[in-house]
């Protein structure tokens, strides 16, 4: 085969990939269709990585075939985590992304300097840093989603003006680069101080926020990549970043919007710390609880009920309990939908993924603005897990930290009933009025433990009729 023909052939996969990447994401924007997003996406990557390794400028795969090993060994386990680790490892996984685009960038400058251009620079430059923040950044993010770190926001007096010192810092060395490119002493400085202004980035974060800063940091990766495609000419990376970065981009917006606030509020605002005050009126009050057998016997005497879930169901891994729950009340002649709320859990998507993994139909899943309208008309709301996008604080208290933001308004409902582990506060902080109303039941315990129980007490007949 002749050096055009076996170009035209390269050419020809990097489009097909190229065209995979594009289904991918519009597949994914949809649970019916997201298993075959997830394959297009990975039939995508396959075809990049192998048409690559018919690039005439590759002379030698010793390294690469390193680099595939040892990528594997890290890779298989990670791929092989439990449901509630996937937020973290996903986190991992733009870690070891960002780190691969700012070690290939350090690479190319030490390899093109003293020739370096200022436009190859600038470029570099650009992707250094970002790659290098997000790598750190990632780093917090899935420490403190794995509880190694404190959930709580940590904040000083004056951090956001020192964060952003040490962001210009690294922006005056690049550049001074980007000008005097053969100062190759300030390149190191410029890596490490855009390494640590990722920790200082994603530290005063608190654990409410984590969902949009993951994303975040998914859009930041993949604007790095596309950088890196456009230093190494390689058009298929340049594509893959721009989506990747795009979306995830976008789905920071939709998020933050989902939430009520800003880019700026999230990133710096230090949301989450513990309302003392708020949480202290818990005291004052008093709350109605229920055993299983009660809140079977409410079940099953209902016409409607809407589930919405929360990162407590995840933590106890109580999706396949709410299946045989949704099975069972399915079979009485209740009509059982799920309630998705944006930022419910620790990752875009952390829900949906969850009940797609427990079979339960998509038909059944709506979105906030619906369920908010069905809900007035709903019997039961049974509320597992989830705090903060439930809080009609959000509604009523202008001095409430989450006033304004959009929530499930499952307060609307004729009954609701809410499995939790104990009163405290969650993510953002702060109590939750909707425990103490006259129609809400505490369902005290772990969510799988106690919707089993329900479930048995359900399939034992004795609430029949």
């Amino acid at each position: 085969m002749t050096p055009l023909a076996t170009q035209q052939l390269i050419d020809f996969a990097y489009i097909a990939a190229i065209a995979l990447f594009i289904l991918a994401l519009r597949w994914l924007s949809s649970p019916a269709t997201a298993r075959h997003g997830v394959l297009a996406g990975e039939i995508g990557a396959a075809v990049a990585v192998v048409t690559t390794f018919f690039n005439p400028s590759l002379v030698q795969f010793r390294w690469i075939a390193v680099g595939l090993v040892v990528g594997a060994i890290i890779g298989v386990p990670l791929g092989l985590v439990p449901m509630t680790a996937v937020p973290q490892r996903t986190a991992m996984s733009h870690a070891f992304g960002a780190l691969a685009a700012a070690v290939i960038g350090i690479s190319e400058y030490y390899t093109r300097i003293p020739h370096v251009t200022r436009f190859e620079m600038t470029e570099i430059a650009l992707e250094v840093i970002i790659g290098s923040l997000s790598f750190t950044g990632s780093l917090i993010a899935a420490g403190k989603l794995q509880e190694l770190l404190p959930q709580r926001p940590i904040t000083y007096k004056g951090q956001n003006v020192v964060s952003l010192s040490v962001l210009g810092a690294a922006v005056v060395i690049a550049l001074i680069l980007i000008v005097r490119p053969t100062f190759p002493l300030l390149f190191p400085a410029m890596v490490v101080i855009s390494l640590v202004f990722g920790v200082m980035l994603v530290t005063p974060i608190g654990g409410a926020d984590m969902p949009t800063v993951i994303s975040l940091l998914n859009s930041y990766v993949g604007l790095s990549a596309a950088l890196l495609g456009f230093v190494l000419n390689a058009k298929v990376l340049v594509v893959a970043g721009a989506l990747d970065g795009s979306s995830g981009f976008i789905l920071s917006v939709i998020m933050c919007k989902a939430m009520n606030r800003s880019f700026t509020n999230v990133m710096f605002g230090a949301f989450g710390q513990l309302q003392v005050s708020a949480a202290g009126k818990q005291e004052e009050r008093t709350v109605r609880s229920a055993t299983p057998e009660e809140a079977a016997s409410i079940l099953a005497s209902a016409n409607s009920v809407v589930v919405v879930p929360g990162y407590g169901m995840a933590v106890a891994q109580a999706q396949h309990r709410v299946r045989e729950l949704f099975d069972i009340l399915t079979r009485r002649g209740v009509d059982v939908k799920f309630a998705i709320h944006p930022v419910a859990g620790r990752m875009p998507g952390h829900m949906n993924v969850l009940l797609a993994e427990a079979d339960i139909p998509y038909d059944k899943l709506i979105d906030m603005e619906n369920a908010n309208s069905e809900m007035p008309q709903t019997d039961v709301a049974l509320v597992i897990g989830a705090n903060d996008v439930t809080n009609p604080a959000a509604k009523t208290d202008q001095g409430s930290p989450i006033y304004g933001m959009p929530i499930i308004e499952v307060d609307n409902a004729r009954t609701v009933m809410v499995i939790k582990r104990s009163l405290n506060p969650g993510f953002a902080g702060i109590d939750n009025p909707l425990y103490y109303l006259d129609k809400t039941l505490m369902l005290f315990g772990d969510a799988k433990a106690f919707v089993g129980s329900i479930v048995r007490e359900l399939s034992g007949g004795g609430h029949e009729g």
